[in-house]
């Protein structure tokens, strides 16, 4: 039966439309002679029925108020037909007052203001009540033969409105609107298209009272807390999480329920928008000359996607790793702002090529991420860890002074405070070299950015544990109290270019990092997310903690402390110097050792003397620690 009513003619729908306007015209012909049917001229009123099907054929088709699909009826179909009935009245007005005249003399139409005002109200009423008569109809015939999905929406307003269209114009979605979720007071208990708008604080109510299938988030100025608020009352109950899609993401201004997005765990990790200074950074970076080393990785990419925002004159982005530089070129170069982009295949180990690199675009800001990461790896490869990581920072920070660089911000990381591997010890030590620079340069400023984790950035935990998931786990953990601070890309880049614009030189800028986030909560919220049970469908497995890793990261160490800054989320940390005499002669020696072929126990060895707080944590590395300390010889060089 559905199936024969969907494919009702046009036509149709045109007699009935036509049929509703002549009824309402003799409605309106009765009312106004006061219920009095023998004060109607009938010969004068079948003449003005005449007109008025021509008049509102001509324009239903031309504002197309058939075309329509009834049982869909939303509020364009309502504009159409306002449009459609204001057009036909005004032009019967125009008729009526105009003396316009039959072939015998008289005028046949004769229709008074009043009249005309009450046809066409009644005509609006029919038009539309027939339509949500049959909206509803079907709507009632579809869910009185299934079981519906109880669904949420949370934002009352123009996206929350258009969500629920998009709901009830899919045959296949089974969906049931039951209730809207909004923060205004102004809109609680209001009603909009039979569905009731409740404060936040009603959810718990709700969800005792109806079995709630979904909870769409509408809104897209939902405040980070109340949203993870939200997803978490939802992850215990077992409810999914829908977003609805950007409005870039929206096609000629819709969107359809496959565009639904799930709640990715970034999302609940998130925290209140950054307000950046935009002025001061616009200040600094337009049509300035700009270089990204390590620019195709992970926080690199978004610092220059970041940058185009403020139209620089050029970017020069810097990286070793052929094909993610490629694919950032296509994701780049269509967009159309006046920065020219420079994609520039270097290592930054490699001197003549950086050098090369400078003389051709003599780079006035310059952003540093370009380094190795991964802890377990560089355990594993601690002369790698000092050629790039402080051999390169080393060797472009010396080309920034050469060539009269403005500014130099280099990215660095939690983990060069008390390091307790090879990769937290070479950022300390990259650290100290710029710091070295900073105190001696005029014309250069040398700024650090510290901050932890970055989210979804390659390698990071969230996309193993998405991958563990996918494969049907288990999902492994190092340790069940092993605690991580959290950032995400965006965010993170932000706090780099806002520090990088505030500094003077000679600073290492934390960011405020939140809470450190367990890891285990961490995998138990993605499995949920994913609509499974940690433990049941998925289990949770420890392995111990990696080589170098620790439970738990720093952001200064005991020795240090912080100062404020204009922008609540960037602190000054107040850093111990570095005591290292003939510092020249001491870096030179830990590039040969790192250069040679002697062992990595040799070149660990150094390390931890010029870096004193490094402790080694589940390493084969612990034995040069303390009491246990191996005697290795390292005078031999330099």
């Amino acid at each position: 039966m559905l199936k024969k009513l969907n494919i009702v003619p046009r036509w149709i729908i045109c007699l009935i439309d036509t049929f509703i306007c002549n009824l309402s015209l003799v409605l309106a012909c009765l009312i106004s002679a006061n219920l009095n049917p023998k004060l109607i001229d009938f010969q004068g009123l079948g003449t003005n029925l005449v007109v008025l099907t021509a008049i509102t054929t001509l324009t239903s088709f031309n504002f197309k108020t058939y075309a329509g699909i009834v049982r869909y009826t939303g509020e364009q179909d309502a504009i159409r037909i306002s449009l459609a009935l204001l057009v036909s009245y005004i032009i019967m007005g125009l008729l009526s007052g105009s003396g316009v005249s039959t072939l015998n003399g008289q005028p046949f139409i004769t229709l008074p203001l009043v009249t005309l005002l009450i046809s066409a109200l009644l005509s609006f009423l029919g038009l539309i009540s027939y339509r949500l008569i049959v909206k509803y109809f079907f709507s009632y015939l579809r869910n009185s033969k299934m079981n519906p999905r109880y669904v949420i929406i949370y934002g009352a307003g123009e996206t929350g409105f258009a969500t629920k269209s998009v709901l009830e114009r899919d045959p296949n979605a089974k969906v049931k609107v039951i209730a809207y979720l909004d923060d205004n007071p102004r809109k609680s208990e209001k009603v909009v298209d039979g569905v009731k708008i409740y404060p936040f604080e009603e959810l718990d109510n709700l969800l005792k009272y109806y079995e709630v299938h979904e909870i769409i988030i509408s809104s897209f100025s939902i405040p980070a807390r109340k949203r993870t608020q939200l997803v978490e009352i939802c992850l215990e109950k077992n409810i999914t999480v829908l977003n609805v899609p950007p409005l870039d993401k929206w096609i000629n201004g819709q969107f359809t329920k496959k565009q639904l997005q799930s709640i990715k765990i970034e999302q609940l990790l998130e925290r209140d928008p950054i307000q950046l200074n935009h002025q001061g950074l616009d200040l600094q970076i337009k049509g300035r000359r700009v270089l990204v080393t390590g620019g195709a990785g992970s926080i690199g990419s978004e610092i220059v996607r970041q940058l185009l925002k403020y139209h620089p004159a050029t970017i020069i982005v810097v990286d070793q790793a052929e094909t993610p530089l490629h694919d950032l070129e296509l994701e780049l170069t269509s967009i159309k702002n006046g920065t020219r982009l420079v994609f520039f295949l270097g290592d930054v180990r490699n001197k003549s090529r950086m050098e090369e690199l400078f003389s051709n675009f003599h780079p006035q800001i310059l952003y540093h991420a370009a380094a190795y990461k991964h802890v377990p790896v560089m355990e594993l490869s601690p002369s790698e860890a000092i050629l790039t990581n402080v051999g390169g920072t080393k060797l472009i920070a010396e080309l920034a002074i050469k060539y009269q660089v403005h500014r130099f911000v280099m990215v660095s990381t939690d983990k060069a405070v008390n390091p307790t591997n090879v990769m937290g010890a070479s950022k300390r030590l990259a650290e100290i070299y710029i710091q070295k620079l900073a105190a001696v340069s005029s014309q250069t400023k040398f700024i650090i950015t510290r901050f932890g984790n970055v989210l979804g950035s390659s390698g990071s935990v969230i996309l193993r544990f998405k991958d563990q998931i996918a494969n049907g786990g288990p999902v492994t953990v190092t340790h069940p109290n092993i605690i991580r601070y959290f950032m995400t890309i965006p965010e993170a880049t932000q706090l780099v270019l806002e520090a990088g614009s505030m500094g003077n030189g000679g600073e290492i800028f934390l960011f405020d990092m939140g809470k450190p986030v367990p890891i285990v909560d961490l995998a138990r919220k993605m499995i949920r997310l994913s609509g499974l049970v940690p433990g049941v469908d998925i289990d949770i497995k420890y392995i111990g903690l990696r080589p170098g890793e620790k439970l738990y990261e720093e952001l200064l160490n005991d020795a240090e402390n912080t100062l404020p800054t204009h922008h609540e989320k960037i602190l000054v940390a107040k850093v111990r110097e570095a005591t290292i005499n003939n510092f020249e002669q001491e870096f030179l020696a830990l590039f040969q050792l790192a250069s040679g072929a002697e062992n990595s126990m040799n070149l660990v060895a150094k390390m931890k003397e010029l870096v004193p707080e490094f402790v080694s944590n589940n390493s084969v590395f612990e034995q040069l620690d303390g009491d246990n300390a191996t005697v290795v010889s390292i005078k031999k060089v330099g």
